[in-house]
């Protein structure tokens, strides 16, 4: 499930409307029956219901499914915690998404349960279940792939420039000199959402103080006013100064596609964004895709504390248990044997996912897309530190602030002091 289905439009449907399939609705599921709430997507779908299938078929109990449209399941399942209409085992996004679940005691952990079978969580990359541990407690299991975000560049451009890509800051803001000069927008950016502007502050801080610096923030939220934070945000801003993104960023979106074409045209040279970004060239440009399409790490940053490996991005989506369900030991069993299962792994794969488990990568070679996906459990298994999206980490209604600030911040209507002054005082 690509991270950005979080933020998906679906204006004009309303909740009525929401598909549900491979069962009939929470409230007529039959006694015993473990159900199971996804979300409804092209990629992930057949996959749990293939899990469905197999637990159905091979195990002792029984589960069902449900699934919706992103929003929709939003709002479904902020009402249906707590109730008896509740799923036995429910999507979520790990981290302050789930911790709101967690808080009110709403989720089971799953830690005795992984100690009888040690396998299962010993076949996970630990970075990626880290965004479902919180207090020290295991509350969910990877159930899609990873996407931590990447730059990808026009090869073509980078070959007519003498570019190469850059392992550093400073390699960096050169590159978008060059750009400019040969009346190239440096960087594709869809600015007109707040959320493509937010890796450029993750990464920035990511690099010059570490993930202790956001770890610090998801404590006390004083902490957006540590030195490093203003230092990264002042960078962001720097950089739309410079024009690295153009003039006109402010005006373009993201999910209509604008920003991938202007990379796959050669009018833009780079772009900062999630892995999910790659099977949407291979399906809107495609012969870009396969011959002239790129990509590299964000580079590093002079004195900074950060490792250069460090990610930010979508480490996964989770599975946890309702921990108020009557089914609660029947709907463990299921997710203890299903996500790490040869048969869940191999779907996602088939699927275009990389997966979060530490044998992906040989499960990986010799199928489509295997060098770009190669690299990127390359990069996601080899990183020091994974960091959730500061937008899924931290409570829904703060991070709605965070990102209307950080859209006045690119377009210079906000200064970094006044940014962090006014997320120190959300709590």
């Amino acid at each position: 499930m690509r991270r950005r289905a979080l933020l998906a439009a679906v204006t004009g449907i309303a909740l009525a409307l929401t598909a549900a399939c491979g069962s009939s609705g929470p409230g007529d599921t039959k006694s015993g029956e473990v159900h199971v709430w996804s979300l409804q997507d092209a990629g992930l779908t057949p996959v749990v219901k293939a899990s469905i299938t197999r637990y159905n078929k091979d195990g002792d109990n029984k589960a069902s499914l449900s699934t919706y449209i992103n929003d929709a399941y939003k709002q479904k399942i902020q009402v249906a915690m707590g109730s008896p209409n509740a799923p036995d085992v429910f999507y979520n996004w790990g981290g302050g998404n789930l911790k709101q679940f967690v808080d009110a005691n709403q989720v089971a952990p799953l830690d005795d349960a992984l100690a009888k079978k040690p396998e299962v969580k010993d076949a996970f990359l630990p970075a990626v279940l880290k965004t479902a541990n919180l207090d020290g407690k295991q509350y969910g299991l990877p159930m899609t792939g990873t996407q931590p975000v990447i730059f990808f560049y026009n090869k073509k451009v980078f070959t007519a420039a003498g570019a190469q890509p850059p392992k550093t800051y400073d390699d960096f803001l050169k590159l978008v000199d060059l750009f400019k000069s040969k009346k190239v927008t440096p960087i594709a950016l869809p600015g007109s959402q707040g959320w493509t502007e937010l890796m450029y502050a993750e990464y920035f801080l990511d690099r010059i103080g570490g993930p202790e610096k956001f770890d610090a923030i998801q404590k006390d939220p004083a902490a957006w006013k540590d030195p490093d934070v203003v230092k990264a945000l002042q960078m962001c801003q720097d950089l739309a100064k410079k024009g690295a993104f153009g003039t006109n960023f402010a005006s373009i979106n993201y999910d209509n596609a604008g920003a991938g074409k202007l990379l796959a045209t050669g009018k833009s040279a780079m772009f900062l964004m999630g892995t999910w970004e790659y099977p949407t060239q291979l399906t809107n440009n495609p012969d870009f895709a396969k011959k002239d399409l790129g990509w590299f790490q964000f580079p590093s940053i002079a004195g900074g504390k950060g490792q250069p490996g460090n990610l930010v991005g979508n480490p996964s989506n989770y599975f946890s248990v309702n921990g108020n369900s009557k089914n609660k030991d029947a709907a463990i069993d299921y997710l203890i044997n299903t996500v790490s299962s040869d048969g869940y792994i191999d779907d996602l794969i088939k699927s275009g996912a990389v997966p979060a488990t530490k044998n992906a990568e040989s499960k990986l070679a010799g199928k489509p897309n295997a060098e770009f996906n190669g690299d990127v459990f390359k990069m996601v298994s080899t990183a020091p530190s994974f960091a959730q999206s500061w937008d899924q980490a931290i409570a829904p209604d703060i991070a709605k602030e965070l990102l209307t600030n950080l859209q006045k911040l690119f377009l210079q209507q906000i200064t970094p002091q006044a940014f962090v002054d006014d997320m120190a005082k959300r709590k």
